[in-house]
């Protein structure tokens, strides 16, 4: 029996966890920093159908309908006049059983959660030292610990520090030079749009987008603006729960951002956007690194849970046919979707009168042209 140590109780941690608790083979323990998983209920994520397919292996059909959501299209409106500029089919990647879904984070972490022994995640587990040089991986932690592995999985998250550990120097996200801000709204609240879709609404240097994440009314909402702060502000992660900054941050995003989608935004928060500038590959190859801590992309694709959740079954899938080679062709893949989110950063940031109407026309263009969906999608939402 091989014993696998998961580092982190996020989306891919929980995932793969789930998919080796289905092989006796495998002894699986989930290490967890915090003194529980994170359920804070109301901010949504977008699945596209490549992650759906994968999520169907453990059963998410079971989610309740009215516990999440099936968009069929994206409208793309302007934030200056607040019109619509034309929309988008995202239902034309979907099957019987694998539809575009969007639904509160939380329920997704409460399923994955759910299908786990009781006993499989283990808090208040901070790693400190990683001895790789042993047969065994020996794993220490801060609390005085120690467990050794044949297989360690490290999935925790942007700012992992055992990833550090396993490199032996301090690997570091990159600045976004943007900031999000991320809220709920109900239904009730919401005019001028159609609440059966995404919402995408473009502004100048920032972007905003709305979603239900059930059936029950409720809305994610999200808004990306550039910005760009110093060194210290960096270092100071207390600023963003600082009050007078989200008032600062509220106030340029109120700019742009119509006052009765403002005024209705419940549970606001702030926080800075960081991305990964290159993949870390691990020396020991019985050590492998998944979720954000593998790769953290622009949010402008809408492909972080799906990536998570991608490279935890790749992972999986060479376990179970005892490949341990790190896959060239992950790295080429996650390096595509990454230019394409800046890409679509790019294009949802402009400025320019001019450019605008021209991206506009564009735009309107491209979305009713299939071969370019299927090249600049569908690689991603099929393959």
């Amino acid at each position: 029996m091989k014993n696998i140590a998961i580092i982190g109780a996020g989306i891919s941690g929980l995932y793969i966890a789930n998919l080796l608790s289905q092989n006796s083979n495998y002894q699986v323990t989930i290490y967890e920093k915090n003194a529980s998983v994170n359920l804070e209920k109301g901010y949504g994520i977008q699945l596209s159908v490549n992650s759906i397919k994968l999520l169907n292996q453990i059963n998410f059909q079971k989610i309740r309908i009215e516990d999440k959501f099936h968009p069929n299209k994206l409208d793309f409106y302007s934030l200056k006049n607040n019109k619509k500029i034309c929309d988008l089919d995202i239902s034309m990647f979907n099957s019987t059983d694998t539809k575009y879904t969007t639904l509160q984070r939380s329920t997704l972490i409460n399923f994955l959660k759910d299908g786990l022994h009781e006993n499989i995640i283990h808090y208040n587990k901070k790693v400190i030292k990683i001895n790789e040089e042993a047969e065994s991986k020996e794993v220490s932690f801060e609390d005085g610990l120690s467990v050794k592995c044949d297989y360690l999985i490290i999935s925790d998250g942007t700012f992992s520090k055992t990833k550090s550990l396993i490199a032996n120097k301090e690997t570091k996200p990159k600045y976004f030079n943007s900031i999000a801000l991320r809220a709920t709204i109900d239904q009730d609240a919401l005019k001028g749009i159609n609440p059966e879709n995404i919402s995408l609404f473009l502004g100048s240097n920032l972007h905003s987008v709305l979603y239900p994440v059930n059936s029950k009314g409720q809305f994610n909402f999200i808004t990306i603006f550039r910005k760009k702060l110093s060194t210290k502000e960096l270092s100071d992660y207390s600023l963003f729960e600082n009050k007078d900054f989200a008032a600062s941050i509220i106030s340029e995003i109120s700019k742009q951002v119509p006052p009765e989608t403002m005024n209705n935004l419940k549970s606001i928060k702030c926080f800075p956007i960081f991305v990964s500038s290159d993949v870390n590959e691990p020396k020991n190859k019985d050590t492998f690194i998944i979720g954000d801590a593998f790769f953290a992309l622009p949010p402008t694709f809408a492909q972080g849970a799906s990536q998570s959740i991608e490279v935890a079954n790749e992972l999986y899938k060479n376990l179970e046919n005892e490949n341990t080679q790190f896959n060239s062709e992950r790295v080429k893949r996650v390096r595509m979707i990454d230019m394409k989110s800046k890409l679509n950063y790019f294009a949802f940031h402009l400025s320019n009168p001019l450019i605008i109407w021209i991206r506009n026309l564009v735009i309107k263009k491209l979305v009713k042209n299939e071969k370019f969906i299927n090249s600049y999608l569908g690689k991603i939402y099929k393959d």
